[in-house]
């Protein structure tokens, strides 16, 4: 009985398997959706009760991100420890895996089909949790979202489902942590969307918003459904106010471009330095920094609801903008393994409300809210920091509940992005990360398009396999079956792919008697051959084709070698067949 059930469970498994490499699978991504949303929303509540059960326990009353509240001798030791944690933690366990968050995501989607280890997951969930327990400029998002994305990834290669839907997973994994982050799952789709899969297609919306969705709903059954800020009652103004909401969108894009600029050139400058060593000297430079200036500690969330309720003065705005600019760089610049969408929300709220004061200390007939400008100032830094304008828009919206914001947030988030990328030339914070820590990053349609279809789906199953030396009826028995091709084989290796109708052609015009009895050399008859290469199961058709190009060869045949050694093929893919999959 026990032999029969897995007999079927396997054989479901790999029909299974099978259709997640089409590309309209819809029905079978949305359940990896869920079970991905499920186990990344869990991981992410794991990952915020042990941060915030820490924080609650050596805080004083309790308040995780009461850092102000501790004497100066516990601001200056809390993070140097926690730097000496990470080079502890990183010199003996990372093996060079140090650069994690949303960069290293991008980096394996596109180059790795969203393949993320173990060791990864757990690196980043210690690190992480380490860094911002100990005080670093550093945020929670990127964190949630390299779990989320592992989670996923780690839940297709536990399945060995085929690449593209492991690329899939991962996104589901990334809309699941910017969602339950904030109770924002529509801003989490638009992101995994926008900034890591790059693509608009049904069969990558539907399951990354069920994904959104059920870590939501497992955020929600632990923390409620309160929102990450206090969001100020909505005052906007009229539309005399949009030439001041041009520059607000301005003075934040210059702002993120200088973020950017002093990131970029501080990661290209420290990678000599060893890892802890680096992590280290961000913990001692955080530790001096916080002592005069403790608000800029952690994520600071509780200092963003004070700036948006208008309970902080100009002075300390310009104070606090400054020190958390030059703080983060420090700590994400020197490879401090947290996030930096929290750190642009903060800088991005005390810089607008900073300049709606200044705006409304020259002009204070305009009746200017520096609480609506310091929301606006959020969203426009993350846009232009990230350069993901939609996402950035829909956080917003969804953190307000009002659709009003819609209209003047778009026109700051625009001006902040094209500030910063097109007059200051600056590409997204995770991208110029990438190219800091000596790592590339292209993508185009073409390879968009293969990546969304895996070997299995494309694969012609019409073949036979037999030895370069066969007798006549052997090679009529191996035509009976009307193959497609031929798969010669040495000593057991296919070493080329014939068409059938070939060999066929070749028996057809033989005569004699010699000729029936003599064994035919498939590598010496008239016919058209070419050299071939193995490719896995589970590749997508951009991995086909890199291997196509990297071998010199015309075909594949697509395999999976088990445990045992024992390889099964299960049919081969030519260069031909690649080109009409990707003009359908």
């Amino acid at each position: 009985m026990h032999q029969k059930l897995s007999t079927w469970w396997n054989v479901r498994l790999e029909a299974f398997r099978h259709h997640l490499a089409r590309p309209d699978a819809l029905i079978q991504l949305t359940l990896m959706g869920l079970l991905t949303g499920l186990l990344a929303g869990a991981v992410i509540v794991l990952f915020r009760l042990l941060v915030e059960g820490a924080q609650a326990g050596f805080l004083p009353g309790s308040d995780h991100e009461n850092f102000e509240a501790l004497p100066l001798w516990a601001v200056f030791l809390l993070p140097v420890s926690g730097g000496i944690a990470l080079a502890v933690v990183f010199r003996w366990w990372a093996q060079n895996s140090h650069v994690l968050g949303v960069a290293r995501l991008m980096e394996r989607m596109a180059y790795h089909q969203g393949y993320l280890s173990v060791r990864e997951f757990f690196l980043q969930f210690i690190g992480a949790a380490l860094a911002i327990a100990s005080g670093h400029s550093v945020g929670r998002e990127g964190p949630h979202i390299f779990l989320g994305a592992a989670s996923g990834s780690l839940l297709g290669q536990f399945l060995a489902l085929p690449n593209n839907s492991i690329r899939t997973m991962a996104a589901c994994g990334t809309a699941a942590g910017i969602a339950a982050s904030f109770n924002t799952p529509l801003a989490g789709v638009i992101f995994a969307l926008e900034v890591v899969m790059l693509e608009y297609t049904l069969a990558s919306f539907v399951p990354v918003m069920i994904a959104a969705t059920s870590a939501t709903a497992v955020s929600v059954f632990v923390f409620g459904s309160a929102p990450a800020f206090l969001i100020p009652q909505l005052q906007l103004g009229s539309l005399a106010e949009m030439p001041l909401l041009l520059v607000l969108g301005v003075v934040i894009g210059t702002v993120a471009a200088l973020f950017v600029h002093l990131l970029e050139v501080l990661a290209a400058r420290v990678q000599a330095i060893a890892f802890w060593w680096r992590v280290s000297l961000a913990g001692l430079f955080m530790g001096l920094v916080g002592m005069v200036v403790p608000e800029v500690m952690g994520i600071g969330y509780d200092t963003v609801n004070a700036v948006l309720m208008g309970q902080v003065g100009m002075g300390m705005l310009a104070v606090i903008v400054f020190t958390k600019l030059i703080a983060t760089v420090v700590c994400v610049g020197m490879g401090v393994p947290g996030g930096m969408i929290s750190p642009s929300l903060f800088m991005g709220a005390v810089l607008g409300s900073l300049t709606g004061l200044v705006i409304h200390g020259i002009l204070p007939e305009s009746g200017i809210d520096a609480g609506v400008y310091a929301l606006l100032g959020m969203g426009a830094m993350m846009g232009a920091t990230l350069q993901a304008p939609l996402a950035a828009l829909t956080a917003m919206m969804e953190l307000t509940y009002s659709p009003q914001i819609i209209m003047p947030g778009m026109l700051v988030v625009v001006v902040a992005c094209l500030t910063a990328s097109e007059i200051f030339r600056k590409e997204s914070l995770f991208i110029t990360m990438l190219k800091a820590n000596g790592m590339d990053y292209n993508t185009n349609p073409v390879m968009q398009s293969l990546r969304r279809m895996g070997v299995a789906s494309v694969m012609d199953k019409a073949y036979a396999r037999t030895d370069r030396m066969v007798k006549r009826g052997q090679a009529e028995q191996l035509l009976a079956d009307e193959p497609d091709w031929i798969l010669v084989e040495e000593s057991r290796e296919p070493i080329s792919l014939m068409r059938a109708m070939d060999l066929a052609r070749h028996l057809g015009a033989g005569t004699g008697q010699e000729e029936k009895t003599a064994p035919l050399d498939l590598m010496g008859i008239p016919a058209h051959r070419s050299d071939i290469a193995s490719i896995h199961i589970q590749a997508t058709l951009q991995e086909a084709w890199d291997k196509l190009e990297a071998a010199s060869v015309e075909a594949l045949f697509v395999e999976r070698t088990n445990a045992a050694g024992k390889q099964r093929i299960f049919g081969v893919v030519t260069r031909e067949t690649l080109e009409s999959a990707y003009r359908y």
